[in-house]
């Protein structure tokens, strides 16, 4: 811009006053006093709600193949049939053997990097949230009367690729009774009639209170809800169902601002006990501290503040927090029929091709460095560095950089438990194998990856 000649100090003056001051940077504080009304607030996000969920499904359509294919023949626990492929869709003109040729920068500097490996961005990633599948509402308003329903927004991922609802149960304390829910959504009304008997009264009162609703950042009694009604709040086995998973999402609270939160795809709680490491990456020593940081931090986005406003529960540690540890310390893996005392495939009860795979878990594709047997953890934290494959961007108001280390899941009971990586970006296990095999650079051989697969389905 070029200033007039006659321009002077107090014109410059004068017109930075107009512009205004520059923008504060972001806070790492939520508001205390809202200056919306409740309904205003609900109306507002109401009217927002079509044009948000239909650029999010463009974002998935876009990164994704949602046809819904299962694998013939692989079954999860309880018989839900799972999806096969890789869904991840390539940049046009490219296949996976040229994409693997190169290395990542060249990947970085061609823009090659596929959308579907990128972080995947919450549904409404600046307002965040916990958001749940539409099983888990229904069934928790059929036995509860309690509605996980938000106004403003819908869960995103199709049924097919979730786990499947309701998920089994095992104990480690009772492997002779096998899945001991019955078929059955464990809730506060049915707990009592499942497990007494099954379990001792310290783990029975650690489980009520799994299942007890408090106070959650959306789903509470203040204005600025996202419940239509007053809620009483979120329980715990409202998103780990049955002490599993249901595929329910949320942000991270630990990082700020917003748009560089990750998304969170809820863990499975089976095999808690084989765990050294809780919280993707917050590495926190035991199932304890990860319950009481989840009530006290988690709940309300890490923000003390908030949570005295709408109904902080602070549980003891020496009993209640206690008592819940234990409970899902009994929390089972699913049986391996096929895996001997090792760990390891039984070959008497191995086919030829998830005998193959498993060479290839432990041999080229390197994945026992990790995910050692008999469990496939070794209880540390790695980081894959894949921003060596692409370059920062803001996607739907998600910031897609690094990961950053992340805990080594067990891989145990993989195959009920997708979508997969913190984040479900990834939503069957050959779009895992896939990723690996990209990220880790050992570039496995179509026929390698579809044995690695027929390996993993069987831990």
């Amino acid at each position: 811009m070029h200033w007039p000649a006659f321009a002077g100090p107090a014109l410059v003056v004068a017109l930075v006053a107009l512009a205004g001051p520059p923008e504060p940077p972001p806070s790492s504080y939520m508001p205390v006093v809202m200056t919306e009304s409740f309904e205003a607030l609900r109306d507002r996000l109401v009217a927002a709600k079509a044009a948000t969920e239909a650029g999010h499904a463009a974002l998935l359509r876009e990164r994704y193949d949602l046809s819904d294919r299962p694998l013939e023949g692989a079954r999860m626990s309880r018989g839900k049939r799972i999806q096969g492929g890789v869904r991840v869709r390539l940049p046009k003109g490219v296949t996976w053997e040229a994409l693997e040729a190169l290395d990542p920068a060249e990947i970085k500097a061609r823009g090659l990097w596929p959308g579907g490996f990128l972080p995947l961005p919450h549904p409404d990633h600046p307002q965040g949230g916990q958001l749940f599948p539409g099983n888990q509402i229904r069934e928790l308003l059929a036995q509860e009367d309690r509605d996980l329903t938000r106004f403003d927004l819908d869960f995103d991922l199709p049924e097919p690729f979730l786990p499947e609802f309701p998920p089994a149960i095992y104990l480690t304390t009772r492997p002779d009774l096998g899945d001991v829910s019955r078929g059955r959504v464990v809730t506060r009304m049915n707990y009592q009639a499942l497990f007494n008997g099954i379990l001792n009264p310290k783990q029975l009162e650690g489980l009520r209170l799994l299942l007890t609703p408090f106070p959650q950042q959306q789903f509470n009694a203040t204005e600025d809800r996202r419940s239509a009604r007053p809620s009483l709040g979120v329980a715990c086995f409202d998103c780990h169902t049955n002490g599993h998973t249901n595929g329910a999402t949320h942000l991270s609270q630990d990082t700020r601002p917003t748009a560089f939160r990750h998304r969170l795809d809820t863990p499975t709680l089976r095999g808690v006990n084989l765990q050294r490491l809780f919280g993707s990456q917050r590495a926190l020593k035991s199932v304890e501290d990860f319950t009481e940081f989840e009530q006290r931090a988690a709940y309300f986005d890490g923000d003390p503040v908030i949570a005295r406003k709408k109904g902080e529960n602070v549980l003891d540690r020496g009993s209640q927090v206690h008592f819940m540890g234990e409970f899902q310390n009994l929390l089972d893996v699913p049986p391996a029929p096929k895996l001997g005392l090792d760990g390891r495939l039984d070959p008497k009860l191995a086919t030829a091709q998830e005998l193959r795979g498993q060479a290839v878990f432990f041999g080229k594709a390197a994945c026992a460095g990790c995910h050692p047997a008999p469990y496939y953890t070794d209880n540390l934290m790695h980081d894959l560095r894949t921003d060596r494959f692409f370059t920062p961007r803001l996607v739907r108001g998600a910031m897609a950089g690094p990961d950053g280390r992340r805990k080594t899941f067990p891989l145990r009971g993989l195959k009920d438990s997708p979508p997969y990586l913190h984040d479900g970006r990834l939503l069957t296990l050959d779009d895992t194998v896939a990723f690996f095999s990209l990220v880790t650079g050992v570039r496995l051989t179509p026929q390698e990856k579809r044995d690695l697969v027929a390996f993993l389905l069987q831990l």
